[in-house]
């Protein structure tokens, strides 16, 4: 079984990647320029979006087990993120403490409300916070983007952001209404997995060092796949082997629909 990060380590990492959001947002001239990789939303409204996101998360994290989400309040009663640049910063970094502090007190085992249901995540805060870090990541290369000064996810962060993405995200018991089909995804990091998808759903396991290939292959840095996932980059800018089309119907496929 490969190395899942430890709580503390999951908490500092996201610290971290709120502190490279904010520098992205406080560098900025202009907050209201479109973002190229969320189109519909302006710098400001990608900065509203994450705070308002990580209060939701606090509140979430801090209800504990529940069938429903909580109701969608803001814990501090500050809905609005500031226009000054300064005002902002602090309405941010406040944002992450409130999750953050939910978190700590809550322990990385207690379960609490998520979307992820049917997948391989558990439903517990640790599960939450491992989700956190790759949703701050992937939005700090989006503010990055816009100065032109976008820089590769942290190597510790893009591994683990491979496998939360293909346990919380990919994973699920809805079973596969196409061809069945083996996805092996591989890291230049040195991590592998594989993705079993058939009449059971979508599995994910380590993939073993003498497994027979898959039907199709992915590899690339950690990063690549991880901005992959979220249609950050595509398809394309990875090395590929194989019928490419499961991956393709997995990407658009919604089972939840």
């Amino acid at each position: 079984m490969q190395k899942i990060l430890e709580f503390p380590e999951v908490l500092r990492l996201i610290e971290d990647r709120s502190a490279a959001f904010r520098a992205a947002i406080a560098s900025a001239p202009d907050l209201d320029v479109q973002v190229p990789t969320c189109p519909d939303w302006t710098l400001r409204e990608l900065a509203q979006h994450l705070g308002d996101g990580r209060r939701r998360q606090a509140a979430i994290v801090a209800a504990g087990p529940g069938a429903e989400p909580p109701a969608r309040t803001d814990p501090k009663g500050a809905p609005t993120a500031p226009r000054d640049h300064e005002a902002l910063d602090a309405w941010l970094a406040e944002s992450t403490e409130l999750m953050l502090d939910a978190m700590r007190e809550a322990g990385p085992d207690r379960g609490c409300w998520t979307w992820w249901g049917r997948s391989q995540a558990p439903e517990t805060s640790g599960a939450v916070a491992r989700h956190q870090i790759q949703e701050i990541a992937v939005h700090t290369y989006d503010a990055q983007l816009i100065q032109g000064t976008a820089q590769p996810l942290p190597t510790d962060v893009a591994v683990e952001g491979v496998d939360e993405f293909l346990t919380t995200v990919s994973a699920t018991t809805v079973p596969w209404p196409f061809k069945p089909a083996t996805i092996d995804l591989h890291t230049t990091e040195g991590r592998s997995w594989r993705l079993t998808l058939n009449a059971d759903g979508v599995r994910c396991d380590d993939l073993a060092a003498d497994a027979e290939p898959g039907d199709m292959a992915m590899r690339g840095a950690a990063s690549e796949l991880v901005l992959y996932f979220y249609e950050r980059v595509p398809l394309d800018g990875l090395e590929t082997t194989g019928d490419t089309e499961p991956m393709e119907q997995l990407a658009d496929w919604d089972p939840n629909a």
